[in-house]
């Protein structure tokens, strides 16, 4: 059984929403930072009340279309500072949003309860280390990350990349209970201006988006929880040519279908809308 803090992620329980945190002002979503001590702890605390089971704290963007790089003392500083404040605001279990194994071991000294890695523990090699030793939950992403291949866009290159980080966590003995996967909306281009993205040929990177979703079930080859972040994402812009503000019906729309294929973790801008949204599809099916 794979928990967050107290929280289990798993089939044939509710679905979990996690609510997304910035505070890295290189963010693609302006209406999600929050760099002041006073509004993390009180949009953490919003979001316990409307309904967020987990929140994930972001100190550095690694939108792939941006550039985002910052020093890991500077991501460090960000992250603790946001802990503290959001521990002020709820009591609800911290994720932390990082590739990075040094920020990590920080966070870990605060007592956040899960590392997300976009990366799937393939951009630091010491993560998979730090995410074994201290019995930590992790989120791996689908990261084919410093390579490309003609095959990487579809479902089939999601599984067998996901599949690679699988092998990185059993050879650093990380119990299966402890990991979650993440199919990584937004993260597979044909270019991009950091290290964070899956270089693609095979298709469009919005049509590959849409593909996942559609197919997510299959992911369920690995028995493990899934995570799944849509919110506001780059191919909804792309589609219908709409700002990152004006994204959030297509993005409901995709958590629905996340959902009915197999999402266990929803991770999202918009808790209240989506934890209204998926209450009402409980009760509906």
């Amino acid at each position: 059984m794979t928990s967050i803090g107290t929280v289990v992620v798993r089939d044939n329980v509710p679905v979990k929403v996690m609510g997304i945190i910035n505070i890295s002002p290189e963010s693609f979503y302006e209406n999600s930072i929050k760099t002041s001590a006073k509004e993390i702890a009180n949009t953490a605390r919003k979001m316990q009340q409307d309904g967020a089971h987990i929140i994930d704290i972001g100190a550095m963007s690694t939108a792939p279309y941006l550039k985002t790089a910052i020093s890991v003392e500077e991501e460090v500083k960000r992250m603790k500072y946001a802990i503290a404040a959001v521990k002020k605001g709820c009591n609800l279990p911290i994720s932390i949003d990082t590739p990075r194994s040094e920020v990590a071991k920080e966070a870990i000294k605060y007592g956040i309860d899960a590392i997300n890695d976009i990366t799937g523990l393939k951009y630091d090699k010491n993560m998979s280390h730090v995410v074994s030793k201290t019995k930590i939950p992790v989120i791996m992403g689908a990261s084919g990350i410093k390579r490309s291949c003609s095959t990487l866009g579809n479902i089939s290159g999601t599984i067998n990349i996901l599949n690679e980080s699988l092998e990185i966590a059993k050879r650093a003995r990380i119990h299966d209970k402890n990991i979650l996967i993440d199919p990584s909306i937004g993260f597979f281009r044909l270019e991009g201006r950091n290290s964070f993205f899956t270089k693609i040929r095979d298709l469009a990177w919005y049509t590959r988006d849409i593909e996942v979703i559609s197919k997510l079930r299959r992911l369920k080859v690995f028995s493990k929880p899934i995570c799944i972040s849509v919110s506001r994402k780059s191919f909804i812009g792309e589609l219908f040519q709409l700002k990152t503000e004006e994204r959030l019906a297509p993005s409901i729309a995709c958590e629905i279908i996340s959902v009915l294929n197999g999402a266990n973790l929803i991770r999202t801008h918009d808790v209240k809308e989506t934890v209204q949204t998926l209450t009402m599809l409980e009760l509906l099916c």
